[in-house]
């Protein structure tokens, strides 16, 4: 009897594993890359991220004395497992996604957030007082922005009367650019994805200018490359989900190219421009503002919606 592959490879070729990975490595690059011209500096080579997580990968895992063992040398592998499985569920490169259910959006926000969980309890489960920090401020700025991105994103889906996302992404979402009527649901998940990511004004968590490297401090080797694989992995992910859902869809892989890149030179310019906020600005503006802007275009959704209907 004959067994079919195909699920092993859209997991572990296209659109999941190698694939994200290597696209991953690529956008960081020019994430890199964009913000260093944008700040009148050279920038790293093409091969730069390959190169670091090659020589992570490399290097002796050094497990700090004081921690739990199991919960160091798992967390990294947990993190990375959650973000190459919420690729499953997006439309990468402009295909349809390798796996559907109602509500995988749901899932995949879900997903999304597991790394930054990891990341948290990787510091807390140190001694060491930069990783404590950090993991105090990862938690902490978890909270201010994961509800204002799901919002944001909820408002493309009660459009589409689905919170499948393949379905929004070909419903009648993917023919309009949804990022001109619903500016507001587009700007908040645009920042709300920085924030989930962690990037420039929103990376108080992993300052290395007052608390090392945050929450990973303690971490090297294996452990650091793969939660930072991860990030980039989240990025490809969070990219392409704005893109599907606020730009008109991503029906091929040109479409998909010249969206995700141009909502990141977009990211990388609000990188270079702004300066790193302070915890309490994060947590106490965007939260407020962040949250209740969310909430506003929900509403205005929800009621032009039922007017027209």
């Amino acid at each position: 009897m004959s067994m079919d592959i195909s699920p092993l490879l859209k997991m572990l070729v296209f659109p999941g594993g190698l694939t994200l990975i290597a696209l991953g490595l690529l956008y960081e690059y020019i994430d890199r890359k964009l913000v260093a011209r944008f700040q009148n500096r050279v920038g790293p080579r093409v091969l730069q991220p390959l190169a670091d997580t090659i020589k992570l990968l490399a290097k002796e895992e050094v497990i700090p004395a004081g921690v739990i063992p199991l919960f160091f040398v798992s967390l990294p592998i947990i993190a990375m497992a959650g973000a190459l499985t919420a690729g499953l569920y997006i439309p990468l490169a402009g295909f349809a996604p390798s796996f559907s259910l109602p509500g995988d959006l749901i899932i995949t926000v879900f997903l999304l957030g597991l790394l930054t969980i990891c990341i948290g309890l990787a510091g807390a489960n140190t001694a060491d007082r930069f990783s404590l920090l950090g993991a105090t401020r990862t938690l902490t700025q978890l909270f201010s922005y994961e509800a204002p991105f799901l919002l944001a994103l909820l408002c493309p889906a009660i459009l589409a009367d689905s919170w499948q996302i393949s379905i929004v992404d070909t419903s009648v979402t993917g023919h309009v650019w949804l990022a001109l009527p619903l500016f507001i649901g587009f700007f908040v998940a645009v920042i709300g994805l920085m924030g989930k990511l962690e990037l420039a004004p929103f990376d108080a968590p992993e300052a290395e200018s007052e608390i090392v490297a945050g929450a990973l401090t303690e971490y090297s080797g294996r452990g650091l490359a793969l939660f930072r694989l991860g990030k980039d992995v989240e990025l490809v992910i969070g990219i392409t989900l704005v893109s599907a859902f606020y730009l008109g869809g991503l029906s091929n892989p040109l479409e998909f190219l010249l969206k995700t890149l141009g909502l990141l030179v977009v990211v990388a310019a609000l990188q270079a421009l702004f300066a790193r906020l302070r915890i309490d600005q994060v947590v106490g503006l965007w939260w407020r503002i962040g949250a209740l802007l969310a909430l506003l275009q929900l509403l205005i959704v929800v009621i032009l919606k039922g007017v027209i209907l």
